[in-house]
């Protein structure tokens, strides 16, 4: 059976699979304290998918033609055994990039078993090499010596090219653009600024807040001449740029100030299993319930496959007054 496409003919080729909701971290611009504090209640053990239906639905994507699937969260390590998930999926034929997102912290600790048991790269979110910023961005407390332990882990293990992710706010960490480029030139590891984006409703995000891209590419080749580079695959965020004197790559994911999502293949599965089609949906269908009902391989996969082939969403090339007062998903719900 054919791939199916959405009602903008984009076939599915990404799956980003949230594991927990939980997270060690409590980052201003994803989950800030008065929200996500003490009292915050998160999901139930018995609520979330279990590894086993996540291979399942994971196995059943890739007959859609999904390839590649990334491990996100809340913080994905923080989910016990997360190596026996990495086992399985990197036993499931068709998938040709398996890859995590992490805060850093747990890395060290966790890089080598995570590459044994399949894993092919890791993404490491670090806003600012400055332990003051950084510790405050984090808001709790966390060094930065700990993320960067955790990047070097994972380079050792094999788990490359390493990408650090910067998510810019004006204000808070912009000044560090160069300083953080050159900490990462020549090292294999890949730098992605990523402008502020307003995901939720619980960030406080401002259009004043954001560090346009091309500001970006503009203050780092002033210092080190770039070169555009062209997108390695359709659906790629990230626009690249290489050093001119070959000491690697930086890339900028311009979701605010130039939209990419007409070409966006991407579906989210949230920790107790709802697919969310976009990273600002307002609702997302129930597979969990579909799962625990024993449905069929067959069943599931066409209930996959309708809601893909009703697919209409391109939230921020149509971001306006209305958009932005609609409900939506957190983000540490269903991953960056």
């Amino acid at each position: 059976m054919a791939d199916p496409l959405d009602t903008l003919r984009r076939p599915p080729r990404d799956l980003r699979v949230s594991v927990t909701d939980r997270c060690n971290f409590r980052c201003r611009y994803c989950m800030p304290k008065e929200i996500f504090g003490r009292d915050y209640e998160f999901l139930d053990r018995d609520l979330l998918l279990s590894f086993e239906e996540i291979e399942r639905l994971v196995r059943l994507f890739t007959r859609l033609g999904v390839r590649k699937v990334r491990l996100t969260g809340g913080e994905p390590l923080l989910r016990r055994d997360l190596e026996t998930l990495v086992g399985l999926l990197a036993a499931v034929p068709g998938i040709e990039d398996l890859t995590l997102t992490t805060n850093g912290t747990l890395l060290a600790r966790k890089a080598e078993s995570l590459a044994s048991a399949g894993l092919h790269r890791v993404t490491v979110s670090l806003d600012s090499l400055d332990d003051a910023t950084f510790s405050a961005v984090n808001d709790v407390g966390a060094p930065v010596g700990a993320v960067l332990q955790g990047i070097e882990a994972a380079a050792a293990a094999g788990l490359t090219p390493v990408k650090v992710n910067v998510v810019l706010k004006r204000g808070v960490n912009d000044h560090e653009i160069v300083d953080i480029a050159r900490r990462f030139r020549g090292t294999g590891h890949v730098v992605r600024f990523i402008e502020y984006m307003d995901v939720g409703h619980t960030n406080g995000w401002r259009l004043d807040d954001v560090v346009p891209a091309v500001e970006v590419v503009r203050r780092i080749n002033e210092v080190f001449p770039l070169a555009a580079v062209d997108r390695g695959y359709r659906g790629e965020v990230a626009e690249r740029f290489r050093y001119r004197d070959g000491a690697g790559e930086i890339g900028v994911v311009a979701s605010v100030t130039r939209p990419f999502c007409g070409d966006c293949t991407r579906a989210r599965l949230s920790a107790e299993g709802m697919l969310y089609t976009c990273l600002f949906a307002t609702a997302g269908d129930d597979l969990r319930a579909l799962l625990r009902s024993g449905a069929g391989d067959d069943t599931i996969e066409q209930a996959l496959r309708s809601v893909w082939e009703r697919r209409e969403d391109r939230y921020s090339e149509t971001r306006s007054e209305h958009t932005r007062g609609l409900p939506k998903i957190e983000m540490s719900y269903i991953g960056g």
